[in-house]
């Protein structure tokens, strides 16, 4: 899987999958192997959804969730998407062996 990292001072949040890019806010996480894990697992969902659902997709559940829990982190957390990838995020082999479409299954 190609994909390049970039350091994004402005970035308000540790790091971004926009596909092929991840984004990081802080240059020690161009090599955090958990942080790069993590938005690894956003690029094969973003793939699996043909990357723009992805981002429709991800908007609207956590806009539901945000409805739902009145409260940013609450709603952030609960998406689903982020379930997996937090979930997963430490195990650096679990997209070797990860069910197509996974975050389905949580």
């Amino acid at each position: 899987m190609w994909y390049k990292t970039i350091y994004c001072p402005w970035l308000h949040v540790n790091g971004m999958a926009l596909y092929p890019f991840i984004l990081v806010k802080e240059k020690h996480n161009l090599s955090n192997q958990q942080l790069i894990n993590h938005e690894l697992i956003h690029f094969k969902q973003q793939i699996e959804l043909l990357i723009l659902p992805f981002y429709f997709f991800y908007i609207i559940h956590y806009l539901i969730n945000l409805l739902y829990y009145r409260q940013h982190q609450k709603a952030y957390f609960q998406i689903i998407f982020e379930q997996e990838a937090y979930k997963y995020d430490k195990d650096l082999n679990y997209l070797k062996r990860r069910r197509f479409l996974a975050f389905l299954y949580l």
